[in-house]
């Protein structure tokens, strides 16, 4: 079999594992079940979810079964690990909706084919909502010693803080993913467990738990959180977090976002989260350190990663709007895609009916737009080939605007020069 450790090694995903020395080849010995477990607190991912979720799409592509855990159940209580305050409470039907919508995310990445390797999604609500209190506590709490709880870096970290505690649910989220970890042991053989370092904790409690219930012997391993080279958390923008629903963060905006990365950042993101081979990979970075300006490590990471999480259309969608912020003709954008793309260009609504009948002189457009402080200066900019219309020049200065002139449903994106835009938005 393929020696996953090493290459999850060389691509810096392994932060931790309970048993570095024989994990290797206990990979390799025949195909295992793996789980990593998701909590479905918003209607869709993150970029912080790509680091649990390569690694299971990597187990798959290495001839083991994934298993992808929405956590219906613990999703109602909160992880305590790496916050520094308790969570809202999500309501029953919000919970319902979000874990829907966190499925189909899930089919970019695994697959789902019906194999014998064919990814297993579950939703911990199927069993632990069949629990009653006391039975809780008598089958699976009595197996559990506080101390140990205690000592767990999630839960002491925030016993330490004098400005916020740790509520009885929230230190009863570990006893819950422990039993997630057991569970899929007894009814899926799930002998490994992945997730961020910040979940180590909640990971090596469900070891032991199978270890007191059933005499059996599991594994676990985390990969780094996603963060930058100077330490903050990476997949912030000024609008929020990075999602990986379209109707969240746009394919334009998810695909900027990596365009625009540091180049301190990008080489360890496109070993976290491309499928490039060693060889290649380190070919593009050396290319990428000779001529830094091109960015072409940066458009290799942003063109894989946009692909596989938006597919092959949502990439196109990105790439056009890209070459429209550079001047390519716009064409096939709706007005969501341009307003995107122009978010910062100043824009004016003018009633529909102007570009009826004789439609609306271009001059008047310029003007009306703020691209011309005159008739005057809008006369010379067209007779001097600087005036465009949906970035293609129009050098009339007779020239008329109608219906057809349109970049979308309702809107015209005009240019003086080669990047003074402003658009003009058609309303009824």
């Amino acid at each position: 079999m393929h020696d996953l450790f090493a290459e999850l090694r060389w691509r810096g995903l392994i932060n931790q594992t309970t048993d570095d020395e024989h994990l290797p080849a206990w990979l390799m010995e025949r195909p295992r079940a793996v789980y990593a477990g998701f909590d479905p607190t918003a209607d869709s991912l993150h970029v912080g979810h790509l680091m649990a979720l390569m690694i299971l799409r990597r187990f798959q592509k290495a001839g083991h079964r994934p298993i992808a855990l929405v956590g219906g159940a613990t999703g109602m209580i909160g992880d305590p690990s790496g916050k520094s305050e308790e969570r809202n409470l999500l309501s029953v039907e919000v919970l319902q909706a979000n874990v829907a919508a966190i499925q189909r995310q899930f089919q970019r990445f695994l697959d789902f084919d019906g194999g014998p390797h064919s990814a297993l999604l579950v939703n911990n609500y199927d069993w632990m909502g069949r629990f009653g209190y006391l039975e809780f506590l008598r089958d699976v709490g009595k197996h559990f010693p506080v101390n140990v709880m205690l000592a767990k870096d999630s839960v002491k970290s925030r016993l330490e803080r004098s400005d916020s505690g740790l509520s009885y649910t929230e230190f009863s989220y570990m006893l819950l993913q422990a039993y997630d970890f057991v569970h899929l042991h007894q009814h899926y053989d799930c002998e490994i467990q992945v997730g961020g370092s910040d979940q180590w904790g909640n990971i090596t409690a469900g070891i032991d738990l199978a270890r007191r219930l059933d005499g059996a012997q599991l594994y676990g391993m985390t990969c780094p959180l996603l963060t930058k080279s100077d330490g903050t958390k990476m997949g912030k923008t000024e609008s929020g977090a990075l999602w990986l629903a379209a109707e969240r963060t746009s394919p334009y905006r998810f695909y900027q976002y990596w365009i625009n990365l540091a180049d301190a950042d990008v080489g360890g993101c496109l070993r976290f989260f491309t499928d490039l081979e060693q060889e290649e990979l380190l070919a593009l970075e050396a290319r990428h350190a000779a001529e830094p300006g091109r960015r072409e490590a940066q458009r290799r990471l942003a063109t894989e990663l946009t692909r596989l999480v938006h597919g092959e259309e949502g990439l196109a969608i990105a790439q056009r709007a890209t070459e429209v912020f550079f001047g390519a003709e716009i064409h096939e954008l709706s007005d969501a895609q341009l307003g995107e793309v122009f978010a910062d260009v100043k824009s004016k609504e003018v009633p529909r009916e102007r570009l009826a009948g004789e439609g609306l002189a271009l001059i008047d457009a310029l003007v009306e737009a703020g691209l011309a402080k005159s008739k005057g200066e809008a006369r010379r900019t067209i007779s001097q080939g600087g005036a465009y219309v949906n970035n293609r020049r129009i050098d009339r200065v007779e020239a008329r605007l109608g219906p057809d002139d349109r970049a979308s449903e309702s809107v015209m994106v005009l240019r003086c020069g080669k990047k003074n835009y402003a658009l003009l938005r058609f309303r009824d």
